[in-house]
C-alpha cells in the first residue's frame, strides 16, 4: 500500500484504492482541512466529504466525473466554505444532520441520524452521530467488506485525542463516551480513521490512551 495519508495545503492528494471505493484525501485552505472524495469503482459515482475551501481544488480533484453526494460532517465553518459553489457546479445533493444543518450554506437536500445509510453507487456508508465537538457532528463508516473497516470522523477524533469541546465539561463527557460506545467499544483496531485535519491514525493506534483522555478531560 502507498497510501500514507500524508497531505499539505496545495499539494497533491493521496489516493488509496481498494477493491470497491476509491479514497482521494485533500488538504485545502488556511486551517489545513482535509476533504475526500470517494469513488464507486464499479459505478463511478462519487461522494465528497467536506467541501471545506479552495473550490476550485476541489472541482479539479472531482475532475468532471459525476458526483451525486456532499456530506458535511458538522457546521463549523472551515469544513463548508466550499460548499455552495461545490455543490452548485456538480449538482450533487448535500447532506447534513439536522442539528447542524441549520449554520450550513446550502440547505441540506437530505437530513441523517445515527444509523442510517449514505451511498455512493454500488457502496453504502454508515452515519454515526458523534455529540460533543458540535450538536451534530457526524462520522462515516465504510465496512470495507472483509478488508480494513474505515472511519471518516470530521473534527470528532484525531490522532491523540478526541475534538475540541472548549473546556465544556459536559460536551467532553458527551463526544468521549459516544467516541468509545459508538467507535472504540465496536469497531477492531484495524480500523482506519482519516480525521478531518491532519495526518491519519487506527482504532488501535489511539486505544491505549482512552483513559488519558479521559483524565485529562480533552
Amino acid at each position: 500500500m502507498t497510501y500514507t495519508g500524508d497531505v499539505t495545503v496545495g499539494g497533491p492528494a493521496d489516493v488509496r484504492q481498494l477493491p470497491e471505493l476509491s479514497i482521494a484525501k485533500l488538504a485545502v485552505g488556511p486551517f489545513d482541512n482535509n476533504a475526500y472524495l470517494l469513488r464507486c469503482a464499479a459505478t463511478g459515482d462519487g461522494l465528497l466529504i467536506d467541501a471545506a475551501a479552495e473550490a476550485d481544488r476541489l472541482l479539479a480533484l472531482v475532475d468532471e466525473q459525476p458526483i451525486s453526494t456532499i456530506v458535511t460532517t458538522h457546521q463549523h465553518g472551515d469544513h463548508w466554505q466550499a460548499l455552495e459553489q461545490v455543490a452548485k457546479v456538480t449538482g450533487a445533493q448535500v447532506i447534513a444532520h439536522p442539528l447542524d444543518a441549520p449554520a450550513l450554506p446550502v440547505e441540506p437536500a437530505r437530513l441523517v441520524e445515527h444509523g442510517d445509510r449514505i451511498t455512493v453507487g454500488e457502496v453504502t456508508l454508515e452515519v454515526i452521530h458523534l455529540r460533543g465537538h458540535t450538536p451534530g457532528s457526524i462520522a462515516l463508516l465504510y465496512d470495507g467488506g472483509a478488508t480494513t473497516k474505515h472511519l471518516f470522523t470530521g473534527d470528532s477524533l484525531f490522532p491523540g485525542g478526541v475534538g475540541n469541546t472548549w473546556d465544556d465539561a459536559e460536551r467532553f463527557t458527551q463526544l468521549y463516551t459516544d467516541v468509545t460506545e459508538r467507535v472504540f467499544d465496536r469497531l477492531p483496531d484495524e480500523t482506519w480513521v482519516y480525521p478531518g485535519h491532519g495526518k491519519d491514525t487506527t482504532l488501535g493506534t489511539e486505544r491505549p490512551s482512552l483513559p488519558e483522555w479521559k483524565a485529562r478531560g480533552w
